[in-house]
């Protein structure tokens, strides 16, 4: 427990869960692993999550700030600060999350200032780790709960700070909104002491608190006396208010992050300039897991600008090589990038120059010849009678790129033993743990300024940018150093989405039921790569992403296996939109819609038979079909329905197809996804999940051939272009659950949305992405 550093006594800790039997399970091995400190971590395991109110430090304000706790402070102007720990790459969290605060503090949202969060713990993403858990959606109970519990009480003492897994509204839903009560309610009690009245005679509104006789004073006039009589105060006595009384919560508001990006004073990552700024272009091998052999500095050194030349692969030793290569520097990026082309550099080809695309399918085929795979989710038995028809398929996904329109990019200061980084990262703690890595300092010695993203999508999960950058700053005598990639460098040099390959067997009755359903996949593990990369700590056991989407779909089926065999790679993975749901929606609702066609049934009517017992995903399904009413003539609608991130989305694609052209001219996307903090938010996030999805269903492909990637720019690794994008209909599903992912979900429908169209248009299944008809 860590005392508030002005606080008297430490803030309390919550009850735990009342300890029930549990039941033998198939995850218990995982499980078994928090466990084995024995006595101490059950002992531990049964204290609350410590408390997420208040920072081990002040929060590093303007002097006229006064901080009512770790996320709220107000200023003289009656304008309030609200610190915001997540990134904001397009998604809206510098909007949805001071919404929360505000909601609850009662003041108008045009009110709020965006404060940078410090590194600190109590702004760890405490979802994503329960969200990380193998439990199938349905699945009730106390190992459930009791996983959910010790996993967040994990990622409270773990603190990262991580955007990611749709998760930033879910994690802050309680404490931001907590924050906001406890202010609200100092502020209260320092009105009510001043005119010594009862608390119950005092109200909040638009940022003032009023007294029933028409007394009223504004938050800034309280707010040193609030932070001196509502010092005790905590979480615990406070009440949150009820979705009823929500003023904010639920409503349209513009984003507070628009002006900047309008008027261009928004900054990201490229736009730090701090002074004397030097500017680094990389070379790195061509090959993948290759090294550098040697290199001629002196053939560059005397180019125009040119300032230095660097071996920055050491630093990388802890990526698995991943990156390894030579910076040049120079007084700009152009003279850079020019000198970086025309440095001479031998590499050390490595272990992997023969791999290529066609080796690592037939691996994944080898692994499911031999290998039963680890079953995630398994029900009933495959052994069934009354077999009239067995349907089979086998499904296949590419590697893919991120492609971010912002180059990855870093900057980094090293002097004087201490470190400073400008950088757009979805991880700020992991971050800071690198660069005090690299330049073997303490990790209270590096400070971090979170830019903006020009997109995130998973990239700026990772640590490598920012290795490579503070190894180069540290060989640049003080100077600060903007590290910034080309497209080219990105494209082949990314930590790509797994490529997958997944077999499909369903055995039906004579009325076209479904008897038992066997899926087993292929792949790499994004975890055997990301934890020892970025944190350290071993990559082994079942990963939860390989099968997401598949074991937890959402179709009642009584007999059914769900597994995974892992095949190791040498291909670096890393965390891409929507992750392993982005390629099994598009197995299983492919291979539902060939089930379907197979019984003779019409698809969607096939699926409501399959979800009697799920009303919020027949709810979902009926929306979007409804409202996509009747596909024009010489058009299809195809319908794909998914669960993911706790949402559930249904799309309706309406496509059409000339020759070998594969055109989607509208979309209508339903979405279940809890309480809506702001649903203009989640609608620009279905348009923009269904252009990033339909990006990769049309085009997306990342091949190897010799070790090297293939793909180089967006002529052969081509987005969807302007004149491409589909019409997106948003319908959000009313619902009283709390909220659930919004970021990711609208991804994964849309590529088995449009196979099912092009089924129904030409009579072809296409059963690989990126779907292609010659």
């Amino acid at each position: 427990m860590r005392d508030h550093p002005n606080k008297g006594s430490p803030a309390p800790e919550s009850a735990a869960p009342a300890a029930a039997p549990t039941r033998p399970v198939r995850r218990r091995f995982l499980l078994g692993g928090l466990l084995a400190s024995g006595a101490l971590l059950v002992g531990w395991g049964v204290q609350g999550p410590r408390q997420r109110l208040h920072t081990a430090l002040p929060l590093p304000l303007g002097a006229d700030a006064v901080a009512l706790n770790g996320w709220v402070a107000l200023h003289p102007d009656g304008t309030v600060s609200v610190v915001v720990p997540r990134s904001e790459m397009g998604q809206g969290v510098h909007t949805a999350l001071p919404m929360l605060v505000a909601e609850e503090l009662d003041i108008p949202l045009a009110q709020v200032r965006i404060a940078p969060a410090p590194i600190d713990k109590i702004f760890g993403n405490l979802a994503l780790l329960r969200d990380n858990l193998p439990f199938h959606p349905d699945e009730r109970g106390n190992v459930k709960d009791g996983a959910q519990w010790l996993l967040a009480k994990v990622g409270r003492e773990l603190g990262i700070m991580f955007t990611g897994g749709s998760t930033s509204v879910k994690d802050a839903w309680e404490p931001m909104r907590e924050a906001g009560a406890v202010a609200r309610a100092m502020l209260v009690k320092a009105a009510a002491e001043a005119w010594q009245a009862p608390v119950a005679q005092c109200r909040t509104e638009d940022g003032f608190v009023t007294h029933r006789d028409g007394r009223r004073a504004s938050y800034a006039s309280l707010a040193v006396q609030a932070a001196r009589v509502g010092a005790g105060i905590d979480a615990g006595d406070v009440q949150l208010k009820h979705p009823r009384d929500f003023r904010l919560i639920g409503k349209p508001a513009p984003r507070l992050d628009t002006p900047g990006k309008v008027d261009g004073s928004a900054r990201f990552g490229i736009d730090a300039r701090p002074a004397g700024l030097l500017y680094a272009a990389v070379k790195m091998s061509p090959v993948i897991g290759g090294s550098v052999a040697s290199f001629d500095a002196a053939s560059v050194k005397t180019m125009p600008g040119v300032t230095g030349v660097v071996d920055f692969s050491a630093a990388l030793a802890a990526f698995s090589g991943a990156g390894a290569g030579v910076a040049v520097v120079a007084r700009s990026w152009w003279q850079a990038k020019q000198a970086a082309a025309a440095l001479s550099v031998a590499w050390n080809e490595g272990p992997h120059a023969g791999l290529s695309s066609a080796a690592i399918y037939a691996g994944f085929a080898e692994a499911l010849d031999q290998e039963a795979g680890y079953a995630y989710h398994e029900a009933g038995t495959q052994d069934v009678t009354g077999v009239a028809h067995t349907v089979r398929a086998e499904y296949r996904a590419p590697f893919l790129a991120h492609a971010t329109m912002e180059p990855v990019n870093c900057t980094a200061q090293v002097s004087g033993g201490k470190v400073r980084l400008w950088a757009s990262t979805q991880v700020p703690s992991i971050a800071v743990d690198v660069a005090a890595k690299v330049a073997g300092v303490a990790r209270e010695d590096v400070q971090i300024e979170v830019m903006l993203l020009g997109g995130g999508f998973g990239r700026r999960l990772e640590g490598d940018m920012v290795a490579q950058a503070v190894a180069v700053a540290m060989a640049s005598k003080g100077q600060p150093v903007q590290l910034i990639w080309t497209r080219e460098d990105d494209t082949t040099h990314d930590v790509y989405r797994p490529a997958a390959l997944a077999r499909f067997t369903a055995r039906l009755d004579a009325g076209g039921r479904i008897l038992a359903w066997d899926n087993k996949s292929a792949g790499g593990a994004i975890g055997h790569q990301y934890f020892p990369r970025n944190l350290g700590l071993p990559g082994m056991g079942p990963d939860k992403t390989t099968a997401e989407g598949e074991y937890d779909m959402q179709y009642e089926i009584a007999n059914q296996r769900i597994a995974h065999v892992i095949v190791d790679s040498a291909v670096p993975l890393g965390y891409w939109r929507s992750v392993g749901h982005s390629h099994n929606a598009f197995f299983k609702e492919g291979f539902l819609d060939e089930v379907a066609h197979a019984a003779g049934q019409d698809p969607v009517a096939y699926r409501r038979a399959l979800l009697a017992a799920h009303p919020r995903h027949l709810a979902v399904l009926d929306a979007a079909v409804r409202a996509a009413g009747a596909a024009p003539s010489g058009r299809a609608h195809g319908v794909a329905l998914h669960q993911s991130f706790g949402s559930i989305v249904a799309q309706v694609a309406e496509v059409s197809v000339e020759e070998a052209d594969i055109r989607v001219h509208r979309v209508v996307c339903a979405i279940d996804c809890g309480i809506v903090v702001n649903p203009n938010i989640v609608a620009q996030q279905m348009e923009s999940a269904v252009v990033f999805g339909l990006s990769a269903a049309l085009g997306g492909e990342i091949t190897i051939a010799n070790g090297r990637v293939q793909q180089s720019n967006f002529g052969d690794y081509p987005l969807l272009r302007m004149d491409r994008a589909p019409q997106v209909e948003t319908i959000i599903v009313a619902s009283a659950e709390p909220p659930e992912g919004v970021g990711e979900p609208g991804v994964p429908p849309i590529a088995p949305a449009v196979a099912s169209a092009v089924f129904q248009l030409t009579g072809k299944r296409l059963r690989s992405l990126p779907l292609r008809l010659a």
